[in-house]
């Protein structure tokens, strides 16, 4: 990867989140990501204006991931939504 950048895609519920990951590979099939873990992943930096484009047709969202997501995380645990499982 030219310049790799971690990136974290949300979505209403695990079944837009997976739509994410199939209209990607569908649209783009030579771009390939790497997993690390159910949200997130490893892409090229010039990718995320495509792939913030597909996750907002499939009613998600794709942004930059912090490097230390603990912080997120106890946010996710104070703020958790109904659909939000773990």
């Amino acid at each position: 990867m030219k310049k790799p950048i971690r990136v974290e895609i949300t979505g209403r519920n695990s079944f837009w989140q997976n739509a994410v990951k199939v209209e990607w590979e569908h649209q783009y099939p030579d771009r390939k990501w790497i997993e690390q873990g159910d949200r997130f992943y490893v892409i090229e930096a010039e990718w995320l204006l495509d792939l913030q484009r597909i996750a907002n047709q499939c009613f998600s969202t794709a942004v930059v991931a912090p490097e230390d997501v603990g912080r997120r995380n106890l946010f996710r645990k104070i703020f958790r939504r109904e659909d939000d499982v773990e």
